[in-house]
Formats: C-alpha cells, structure tokens, sequence
C-alpha cells in the first residue's frame, strides 16, 4: 500500500470499478460503514455526534456513516450543506438519512464531543469560503474530536496545501490508499492518525493506474537492499571518499565519514586540505586520511576507480573552489553525493549544474533553502522536487519533515517516519553519509536515498528526543530493516 495517487488518479479508479461492477454506490455505503466503525471503536454511546455533510462524494459518505451511527444507537444530529449537488449515490445517501438537522451556526456545534468531517474530500481544487469557512473555524475552535473522511476539508489531496482554513483532525480515515496530502506538509498535520480501509477496489485496478508518487517505506525499495557475500572482501563494499572543509569545519565531514562507514561502505577516506590533516587525523581511526587542497588533487584520487562514491558539501564553502571540486568529482567514474555548500556553489546556476552532472550518478541533499537558491521555488513541494530532479539530471532529496526523494524519471517517495528530533545540528551531514555508504554498495541513486532517508528518521525516533548528531551513527548498529544480508 505504498501507492499515493491523487485524488484524480483515486477518482479514476472508483470509476473503473463502477464500470467492472461495483456501483458507486455501492463503495459509498462501504466507506460509510468504515466510518461508522472506526468511530464506534473510539466512541462511547453517550457522545453527541454532529456529522458535517458537503456537496460532493464526501458528504456521501458522511451521510451513510451518519445512518448507520444512528442505528447503532449514537446521539447524531447533522449539517446538511450538501444541496442536490453530487453524484447520484451521495444524493440518495442524503434522502437515506433521517435523523435531526442542526444549523451550522447552532450552538450543538461547539457541544458536541465528536464532529465528522465531510464537507469535502482531497479533490479540493479552490479555497473555502463563506458559510464552509465559518463552519471549519467553529469545528476548530471546539472541543469536539473531529474525525475527518479521506482528508480534513480545506486540504488539497495533491499537495497538501490548505485551500484557505482547514480541519485539524483527531482521526483520518481515507480508503485504499492514502493520498499526498496525507504526508506533506502542512495537510499532515491536519490529519491527526491516519486510517486506511479498504472498500473492495481491486489493487490491479490501483496498479494499472501507472502512480508514480510513493510513500517512502520499505516495500519501495527492499529488493534494493545491499547484502554481504559469504567469501566477499571489504572492497566488494565499496570505497567512499568525503571531502572535508577546513581546518574550522572539519566536524560535519566527519559525520558524514562515519555515517558512510556504518551503512556499510568497505573503506572511506576522508579527503582533507593539508591545513586539516591534523585536526582530522586526531578524531580518526577507521576513517582513513587522504591530503586533497584542491579539484586537480580530487581527481588524481578518484582516478582510482575502487573508489567509487564521493560526498562533498559538508564543512565546505559555498565558493568558486567547492564548485571546481564537485565538478571534478561529477567528471570521474565514481557515484557523487552533493550536499550543502556543494549545493550552494551552483547558486542560480542550475543550467551549469546539470551540465556537470551529465549522466553521473547523482544524489542532492538540500534543505528548502539550499534548494531555492539553484532551483525554482514555483510550485508545491513534490512538484518542484520532481522538476528539480529532471532538470538537473539527479536524484534530490527536498528535506524536511516531509522530505521528498524524486528521480529524473519522474518517481517520487514522500517520507513518512522524521521525528522532529532531527532538527539538530549535524543530522544532515549524516544523512549525506548513509546515502555515501549505500551508494559505495552498489544500491541505485533513488533507492540509496530513499533508503538512507527512512533510516535516518527511524534511527532517530530510537534515540529519542535527546538526539544529538553523533546519536544518529551509533544508533545505525540496531536496525534491521535497511541491512538484509547484513
């Protein structure tokens, strides 16, 4: 269930279905009974129930669940807004339900201890306005639980973007798969937990429906997962090297260095200016030292082609200088991780960027603003990683606490597992590193990182809220789920 179409692509498949033989109606009355159900699981019999029921397959929905709480013995009482727009089953569910009225402006609002959503589902293409708007700021306001159908209205099922107000959930329950506006940001978190039932549509019909947008779990990429051979070597597991920053910031790239070595990676040296090889040599054991001043002395190192991944952008400045260096290392054989000041250096040189990567195997780490700096800021963020990624040539990893991982052919994971633990100096230079280690084994561009990227947050929901960057290292050695062969 890693698929997250949109709520067109969902659209489609309901309708496939109808045609194969199960009505609309039909899936309705289904996804009604799973609303009632969940709320039943929750929900003593002495709540008050107000049901909020919109113009479309949503209010359907919010109909049949609020028929069948009644006839479970539920106190329920609902907001007809529905008019005769929808579909014929949503209208028919409407003429089903007959249990009390109550105003949108009515004081049973802000009394009642659950309030279903169903004003509108993930298919929101324009902002609420007008009575909708008054009516979701009321709910907000309440101290009601709020149970959301599909997606909390005012949450645009594509992007995650708030059409003008929105729901905040307690609860929601959407139905075969979840959507992207589930996970990004900010519509996740107007979600509160999300359920997902199944209603009788068939996976095929799902899969034929070519999505392209994944949420980043291991059923995405565990048939990628490096393993160790019984007679292998630590060269069979690949070379990374990292290059550091001077000697005043050396420390990220050692994070990055021992990140790469814990994913696995056979050996990494760290490429270090001259300036830095004592500090650097000073923090170091398994990680070895390589003299590396500049992009010339960088590609003479790479020229040995078992070194077959590099990580630069950790500790360097965004100059002229770190420029030359990513372009050397884009230039050799070897796999090339970019990450911060790496990133930065081709500011508002995209074109030149691309140009570089050419067809290297490539992976870009940026934050939102290392991002904006070379890339368009136009669109939401699964777009403009998805644009980002075709346009440069490289996997990019659009980081946050919805970080994107696209391809340039137009896959894209959306992460569900970052703690906010991670907002802390270092994690990233981290996150570079895994990505370093997976690629040094042999594991492709998008699935390294999205790999390293689900890791990096259950490692770190392990260590808990204390977390500080070095935590994230040590804590690799107790996950299974990136290390099959391990």
């Amino acid at each position: 269930m890693i698929e997250l179409p949109t709520p067109y692509e969902m659209s489609l498949a309901d309708r496939k279905t109808a045609e194969a033989g199960t009505s609309i109606a039909t899936l309705m009355e289904r996804a009604g009974y799973a609303v009632a159900d969940l709320i039943a699981a929750e929900v003593g019999h002495g709540a008050r129930i107000a049901v909020l029921a919109g113009p479309g397959d949503n209010g359907g929905d919010a109909f049949v669940a609020a028929r069948i709480l009644r006839e479970r013995g539920y106190h329920v009482a609902l907001v007809d807004l529905a008019g005769e727009a929808g579909s014929d089953a949503a209208r028919a569910a409407r003429t089903a339900y007959r249990g009390p009225h109550i105003e949108p402006d009515g004081p049973e609002i802000d009394e009642a201890g659950v309030v279903i959503d169903g004003l509108f589902g993930g298919g929101l293409s324009r902002d609420i306005e007008g009575v909708f708007a008054a009516l979701i700021e009321r709910v907000n306001a309440a101290d009601g639980r709020v149970f959301a159908i599909d997606l909390p209205s005012g949450i645009d099922g594509a992007t995650g973007a708030v059409r003008g107000v929105a729901i905040r959930a307690h609860r929601t329950i959407t139905f075969e798969r979840r959507k992207p506006g589930h996970l990004l940001m900010p519509g996740r978190a107007h979600c509160g937990r999300v359920s997902v039932a199944s209603i009788g549509i068939d996976p095929a019909t799902i899969a034929e429906l070519g999505c392209r947008t994944f949420a980043n779990e291991p059923d995405l990429w565990k048939a990628a997962r490096p393993t160790l051979a019984a007679a292998g070597h630590k060269y069979d597991r690949g070379h990374a090297i990292v290059l550091s920053g001077p000697m005043t910031q050396t420390g990220a790239a050692r994070l990055s260095a021992m990140a790469a070595l814990r994913a696995g990676a056979g050996l990494v040296t760290l490429a270090s200016p001259g300036e830095a090889l004592l500090v650097n040599a000073c923090h170091l054991t398994t990680v070895m030292l390589a003299k590396v001043d500049d992009a010339d002395e960088l590609g003479a190192l790479l020229s040995d082609t078992r070194k077959n991944v590099v990580c630069l952008g950790p500790g360097l400045d965004p100059d002229e200088a770190t420029r030359a260096k990513a372009t050397a290392a884009l230039a050799s054989e070897a796999a090339v991780v970019l990450d911060a000041g790496a990133v930065t250096a081709f500011a508002g040189m995209a074109g030149a960027l691309a140009e570089a990567i050419g067809t290297s195997r490539a992976v870009l780490t940026p934050h939102e603003g290392e991002f904006g700096r070379v890339f368009s800021k136009d669109g939401d963020k699964l777009a403009r990683a998805r644009a980002a990624a075709e346009q440069s040539g490289a996997v990019i990893v659009l980081k946050g606490r919805d970080t994107v991982i696209a391809a340039p052919d137009g896959r894209a994971a959306i992460n569900t597992n970052a703690p906010p633990y991670l907002a802390t100096a270092g994690s990233g230079d981290v996150l570079c590193g895994i990505v370093t280690g997976f690629l040094a084994q042999g594991v492709p561009p998008f699935e390294a990182a999205a790999m390293a990227v689900f890791l990096h947050g259950e490692t770190a929901s392990r260590v808990g809220p204390a977390l500080i960057a070095d935590d994230l290292i040590g804590g690799l050695k107790a996950s299974r789920v990136a290390f099959d062969g391990f």
